[in-house]
């Protein structure tokens, strides 16, 4: 494994480790995490040593080999930059979180897991190469967003806002993905370095391109999808420090830079982003001057920067990209210490209207003198890096007019974009610090901390050594450049120069308006709301969500025959248009096979239409039950025994399950429906049955060659050392088809016991002790065996005494005590041979559920507490996670998942014993299925007894106090 993957793989495990690590250190965890940041960025800068001087590092990792997918990573000079500002950027701000946190906050721990999650996202979207890969880190960064935008739940503001980011990003990264399928199909190959470096043409090319771009567009929040980052300003600070200034927003200008060396010529493609970035610069740049809250002020600056960046690597020349990424770097580190100063005064004082903020700078004057320098930056000012990318930008914009007449749009745009800047940075600043008359000074309710200032002080502090060290910067930026391009070098001074004297216009116009703008009799001119694209998006979502609303009620009519009467009736004329077209019939029927199947199918059918005229509930439970039965039967006779089985088993708990929830339902059905839906459900059943056959028929006699199957035993037998075929396909040859299964019995059990428990699916009923249970059993026999015993109750079972006397059954109690552990120990054996006999997890478990049943049905709740002590939940969490590592671990050897290993070991007189790893995971087979079953008991079980028992005593109570 590659060094990339390693710090990868590092960052994701301490991202599954945060919540507990939180839990137990509170907010001082965060210094543990900074620290692994801070590590993975000089590990990364290591790794990038010689990709600076001009080397290219890939590592790959096979994925789907059939497909040709792998998981490749590539750091290139691009990519490192932007590496060392997702991990350098991200540990300033853990270690700004490890005190803008108070102590012990609502969801700290969900916020660090999110937030680690999200960096090691982001890492990967930039290492990433495969364009498959990328588009996962891609949604990965969008979930994680939306879970830290939404962070303060109870908001409905800060809900609204992450949905509103999510909504939005992510259909801008579905159309993406269409648009990397369509380019990596053409192109030969999923690997972007490939696609860029022979770019294909034509209008799949088109297509494909401009689909990629309305993911990048609506990632960094560019015209028309410029609303959703000021609505996502409702994060906590730090998120919008890091996710809005420094990373996610970054994405889409980062896959921008990749692909436009390549399709940088595709028609309208340069003019495209140009204009968006310009309506989005100067859009942005004229709403932040509106703002009130200091916060949204920023918010608004960074879609403006945002369009300025889209719009300059969007011009397509790799001296215009060379500007690009310096302003870049420049908008994070200025940006960043923005948002923080933002928070800091928001603890402080309470309040971020700037209308109510005052003298906020005498009273932290380090702070104020760290906020200018980021504003300073931001407005394009010497000596700091703002000023010596400005000029960069400015420089080749104005060289590049000439062969791109685009460029020069660009620059006019830029430049009036820019005084903006100026001027709303000058209205920030005021705003924040400055002494107002007429308003009282602000009450300051906390202090910051040395690290509420250290950390924006080391951002302001890096842009002004880039400002001052520019040149020896240059190299690293220079190595971005491809082909014979040689753009301006990085420096503070290059004379006087048209570009500078447009700086200096900038910055004394911005200053102008910005003083202009913020005195207090200053009035904006404002649009109506229902003009802007935030508008715009709730109209939109407000009209999908009655068009939803609609629909549901047309189709979710809370009937259940209605819902099946749909499925089934698509189902007949789905199926049974393509039977009607086909002309495949066999020409020789076999109707039976054996004789003995024509009393089988008699008694089937008649229960089934006994079934269709029962009165009562639990007879139509009972001859449905009785249909299943039958199929065992006919499995049987066609030599399936594990199926016969299993079916058996699997009727007989559906049928208890059924039974237990019929308790709480009326006895009788309810009154017959009319002749006509009669008429129409026997039509329907009919149908079904007639299709369905002509299907088994079809299906039947539509076979040319011989079946697989015939080799299946002599495959299992040599691939998982079986002689049980059905066995070793489960958990070997079909081993990821039985996970998945379990985890559907898993999310069956969790919403079984989410209808029916109320506050907590755990068993918190008091357990009768191990000790207290033996010492009881050893007295049983005493008790029976003495006539003249003083006991009124002699109970067979660990809790009986504790069952209703009116309940009890003796001989079921005997019965139960003699059968029980014969079932256990029949279950562990169906378990262990089931790999070369009839049995297995899956029958195994089932056994044993039965087992639990018949505790339950003689001695009720109690003793399903006794007999087994354990959470049900714990017990299926366990199953499933032994069968899941049973799956990964050969992976660690080498090995195929769900690859098997055997040994035999001989036992001298009593023969050889197999021990095969897939055993293990049958175990976790069983347990998930003894889980649910006992899960079902507790829930539909002994969980209904205990509310029946309180309603009884309710009533009963009601009735003595009238």
């Amino acid at each position: 494994m590659g060094a990339m993957m390693s710090v990868l793989l590092g960052l994701a495990l301490v991202a599954l480790l945060a919540h507990p690590l939180v839990r137990r250190f509170s907010r001082d965890a965060f210094f543990g995490f900074a620290a692994v940041l801070a590590a993975a960025f000089v590990a990364l800068l290591v790794i990038s040593l010689p990709v600076f001087q001009g080397a290219v590092i890939v590592e790959s990792l096979p994925w789907v080999p059939q497909l040709d997918l792998t998981l490749t990573l590539r750091l290139d000079v691009l990519s490192a930059l932007f590496a060392l500002l997702v991990t350098g950027a991200g540990a300033l701000v853990l270690l700004y979180c490890s005190r803008y946190f108070d102590e012990g906050e609502a969801g700290l721990p969900r916020f660090a897991a999110v937030f680690m999650g999200f960096a090691t996202s982001m890492l990967g979207l930039v290492l990433a190469d495969d364009v498959y890969l990328l588009f996962i880190f891609w949604e990965a960064t969008t979930i994680f967003s939306f879970l830290l935008i939404g962070h303060v739940t109870r908001l409905r503001t800060s809900n609204a806002a992450a949905l509103q980011a999510l909504i939005v990003t992510t259909l801008g990264g579905l159309a993406m993905l269409v648009g990397f399928v369509l380019l990596s199909h053409n192109a030969g190959s999923s690997l972007l370095s490939d696609i860029v470096a022979t770019p294909i043409s034509g209008p799949v090319a088109t297509t494909a391109v401009y689909l990629v771009l309305a993911g990048a567009l609506s990632k960094s929040a560019i015209f028309p999808f410029h609303f959703w980052l000021p609505g996502a300003m409702a994060a906590p600070t730090p998120v919008s420090a890091y996710l809005h200034a420094a990373a996610m927003v970054k994405a889409g200008v980062y896959l921008i830079a990749r692909i436009m060396p390549g399709f940088g010529d595709v028609v309208g493609v340069r003019e495209t982003l140009v204009i968006l970035g310009a309506v989005t610069m100067l859009n942005g740049g004229i709403r932040a001057l509106k703002q009130f809250d200091i916060k949204l002020i920023v918010a608004h600056g960074t879609v403006s920067q945002l369009g300025l960046l889209v719009m300059v690597f969007g011009v397509g020349d790799p001296r215009a990209s060379f500007a690009g990424l310096v302003l870049l770097f420049a908008h994070a580190l200025a940006k960043a210490p923005l948002f923080l100063a933002v928070g800091v005064i928001d603890h402080a004082t309470g309040t971020r209207d700037l209308r109510r903020l005052s003298g906020v700078g005498r009273e932290f004057p380090l702070l104020t003198v760290i906020t200018a320098v980021a504003a300073a930056s931001m407005s394009g000012l010497p000596p700091f890096l703002g000023f010596v990318a400005k000029e960069a930008a400015f420089t080749e914009l104005l060289e590049i007019r000439e062969t791109l007449p685009i460029a020069g749009l660009a620059f006019w745009v830029a430049a009036i974009g820019s005084a903006l800047t100026v001027a709303y940075m000058v209205r920030f600043l005021w705003g924040a610090f400055a002494r107002k008359p007429g308003v009282a000074d602000c009450g300051i309710g906390h202090r910051p901390r040395f690290v509420s200032l250290a950390v924006p002080g080391v951002f302001v502090a890096l842009t002004l050594l880039g400002g001052l060290f520019a040149p020896a910067l240059d190299p690293l930026f220079q190595a971005t450049i491809t082909g014979t391009a040689t753009p301006e070098h990085l420096a503070l001074w290059h004379g006087v120069t048209v570009a500078l004297g447009a700086s200096i216009a900038v910055i004394v116009s911005g200053v102008i308006l910005g003083a202009l703008i913020s005195r207090p009799s200053f009035t904006f001119a404002t649009v109506p709301d229902r003009f802007s694209a935030s508008h715009a998006y709730w109209v939109v979502t407000h009209r999908v969500d009655t068009l939803a609303v609609r629909v549901t009620s047309l189709t979710q009519r809370g009937s259940l025959p209605f819902y099946l009467a749909v499925i089934l009736i698509v189902l007949v004329l789905a199926v049974g248009g393509t039977l009607l077209a086909t002309s495949e019939w066999p020409g020789q029927w076999e109707i039976v096979s054996s004789p003995v199947q024509i009393p089988i199918a008699i008694v089937m059918i008649v229960a089934a239409i006994a079934s269709l005229r029962a009165r009562t509930r639990f007879q139509s439970v009972v001859l449905v039950g009785l249909t299943g039965y039958g199929m065992a039967a006919i499995f049987a006779m066609h030599g399936a025994p594990d199926l016969a089985l299993t079916q058996a088993l699997v009727e007989t708990v559906t049928m208890i399950a059924f039974v237990l929830v019929i308790r709480r339902l009326p006895q009788r059905i309810g009154s017959p429906p009319s002749k006509r839906v009669r008429w129409v459900r026997v039509l329907i059943g009919v149908s079904v049955g007639l299709v369905l056959g002509a299907v088994a028929v079809i299906a039947l006699g539509s076979r040319i060659a011989e079946p697989i199957s015939l080799q299946i035993p002599e495959m299992a037998y040599l691939g998982g050392h079986g002689s049980n075929a059905v066995n070793v396909m489960l958990v070997d040859i079909r081993g990821w088809d039985t996970m998945g299964e379990l985890s559907v019995i898993l999310a069956a059990a969790t919403g079984v016991a989410s209808l029916v428990f109320l506050n907590t699916r755990a068993d918190l009923r008091p357990k009768l002790s191990r000790r207290d249970a033996r010492s009881q059993a050893q007295q049983h026999l005493q008790q029976v065996a003495d006539p003249n015993h003083p006991a009124s109750r002699v109970s067979w079972l660990l809790a009986g005494r504790q069952l209703n006397p009116a309940r009890r059954s003796i001989i079921l109690e005997v019965v139960v005590r003699l059968i029980f552990h014969a079932l256990i120990i029949l279950s562990v054996y169906l378990l262990l041979t089931g790999h070369n006999t009839p049995g297995g997890g899956f029958a195994a478990g089932l056994v044993a559920g039965l087992a639990l049943v018949a505790r339950y049905l003689a001695g009720g709740r109690h003793e399903l507490g006794a007999t087994v002590p354990l959470d049900a939940g714990r017990i299926l969490g366990t199953g499933l996670g032994l069968a899941v590592t049973m799956a990964l671990l050969p992976m660690f050897f080498g090995q195929a998942a769900l690859a098997s290993a055997w040994v035999d070991v001989d036992l001298g007189p009593f023969g050889t014993l197999p021990l095969v790893t897939s055993t293990l995971f049958d175990i976790g087979v069983y347990l998930v299925v003894f889980g649910l079953i006992l899960d079902v008991l507790r829930s539909l079980g002994a969980e209904i007894d205990e509310h029946e028992e309180a309603e009884a005593t309710a009533f009963e109570e009601e009735v003595n106090r009238s």
